[in-house]
C-alpha cells in the first residue's frame, strides 16, 4: 500500500507560481509511475502531468505544457508539480497519483488532494 500526501498548495495571483509536493509512503517509490491530476468545481478529473519510473518519460496536458514541470527526487520518496505562468483555469485541487510501471493506465494510489486558487 502506498500512501500519498500533498502539499504547496495555496492563493496566487495569475502570472505567478506554486510548487506542489507529493510524499510517498513506500520506499519502493521509486519504480512507480507517478502523475498529476486536477479537478475543478464543476468538471471532471483531469490528467496535468505524468512521470515513469526513470524518469526518461514524461507527458504533459497541452493546457499546461511549457508552465508546469514534474520531477522526483527518489531520496525523499517525493515527486514535485512546479507550476508557473498561472491562470485562472488552473484552480482546482490537485491530486498525486501513482502506480506501479509496466503497461496500463489505472492509478490505484490517490492523495487527498491540495487547494490551488489563482486569482485574475
Amino acid at each position: 500500500q502506498v500512501q500519498l500526501v500533498e502539499s504547496g498548495g495555496g492563493l496566487v495571483q495569475a502570472g505567478g507560481s506554486l510548487r506542489l509536493s507529493c510524499a510517498a509512503s513506500a520506499r519502493t517509490f521509486s519504480t512507480y509511475t507517478k502523475a498529476w491530476f486536477r479537478q475543478a468545481p464543476g468538471k471532471e478529473r483531469e490528467f496535468v502531468a505524468a512521470l515513469n519510473w526513470s524518469g526518461g518519460y514524461i507527458k504533459y496536458a497541452d493546457s499546461v505544457k511549457g508552465r508546469f514541470t514534474i520531477s522526483r527526487d527518489n531520496a525523499k520518496n517525493t515527486v514535485y508539480l512546479q507550476m508557473n505562468r498561472l491562470k485562472p483555469e488552473d484552480t482546482a485541487v490537485y491530486y498525486c497519483a501513482a502506480r506501479p510501471s509496466g503497461p496500463g493506465g489505472l492509478y490505484p494510489y490517490w492523495g487527498q488532494g491540495t487547494q490551488v486558487t489563482v486569482s485574475s
